[in-house]
């Protein structure tokens, strides 16, 4: 009897690919770089799983292609890669990596926070280039967390995660807006459920950590940054597409709002022409919110778990229900 056959869409781990080589025949693309569209539809058309990242576009083209689809197991939390009706109209098991990520992409939320408000980038580029001739009272100066109101928009796991990770900082207050109440997990971490309009008036830091959706799509727009106060900070470690990446310019260009630091941004990697590069109250990184590698090692494993699962028709570890 012939095994299943996996295809893996990205160079991993070699504890997760001995895992899927126990049970199954894997093909991979070996390369650290994204499989070419035109190779990963060529490779799919007999496979009965898919090891996929966020890169990977699972769409009705690609379903078409790929008859013998039974599993697909994506490494990341976000779904918004995959095309879920199109998923679900053909009873493809789906798995994800939960919870794995949430205190890396937390530490590294509130790095990135730190950064920014504190201009560690631009003081590190003045540092190297001479621009740093002597102590100056005014001289670098950013925002500082104490005494301050912190509002994180989405509280689920990540969210949080960074609201009990700031409470040492002595913030006077987090909010927190959600479409469901966190009573228990705000009571414990102090944090107070309020509007997206009253969040974005009283904050000053906004933090970012919801999941893509139709109605969170740019949410972020040009009204929201005319609510926010001027000496505010934008921390975004979400999706990209939550934000209007033009109204963000501008109210960074205008000084509408203070700085922003970016983990995520649209499109991915944001090309060098960008004028976000251009602006020093603008902090950068190539979305590396889960970069640990234990964090990456245990993400490549229990994506491979999950597939070797359902390939057996057993109970993944974690399942997306669609």
């Amino acid at each position: 009897m012939s095994r299943p056959k996996v295809y893996v869409t990205r160079k991993i781990n070699a504890e997760a690919l001995n895992l899927l080589k126990k049970d199954c025949e894997v093909i991979s693309w070996t390369e650290s770089s994204p499989v070419p569209r035109e190779e990963l539809l060529k490779n799919v058309s007999d496979v009965d799983a898919l090891f996929c990242v966020i890169t990977d576009k699972i769409d009705k083209e690609l379903l078409d292609k790929a008859k013998k689809l039974k599993v697909l197991s994506t490494m990341s939390v976000g779904y918004d890669h995959l095309e879920i009706d199109e998923i679900k109209s053909r009873n493809i098991k789906v798995g994800y990596t939960p919870n794995i990520l949430t205190d890396a992409t937390a530490e590294l939320t509130v790095a990135l926070l730190l950064a920014t408000s504190r201009r560690l980038l631009h003081a590190n580029h003045a540092a190297r280039t001479g621009d740093w001739t002597a102590w100056a009272p005014f001289w670098m100066c950013g925002q500082g967390l104490t005494g301050s109101t912190v509002g994180i928009v989405g509280f689920g796991r990540i969210g949080q995660e960074i609201g009990k990770r700031l409470k040492p900082f002595k913030v006077k207050r987090i909010l927190y807006q959600n479409r469901s109440a966190k009573d228990q997990q705000a009571q414990e971490i102090g944090a107070e459920r309020v509007s997206f309009d009253e969040l974005l008036k009283e904050s000053d830091f906004v933090i970012v950590t919801i999941a893509l959706a139709p109605e969170t799509a740019k949410m972020f727009n040009e009204d929201a940054f005319r609510k926010m106060k001027p000496t505010s900070v934008f921390i975004n470690t979400s999706r990209g597409d939550v934000v209007d990446q033009d109204a963000l310019i501008k109210a960074l260009q205008n000084k509408t709002i203070w700085a922003a630091g970016l983990d995520v941004m649209t499109p991915e990697p944001l090309p060098l022409s960008s004028p976000l590069f251009k602006l020093d109250n603008c902090v950068i990184l190539p979305h590396i919110g889960s970069a640990t590698t234990d964090t990456r090692e245990n993400m490549t494993l229990l994506t491979a778990k999950n597939i070797i699962a359902g390939l057996k028709n057993e109970k993944m570890p974690e399942e997306l229900v669609l």
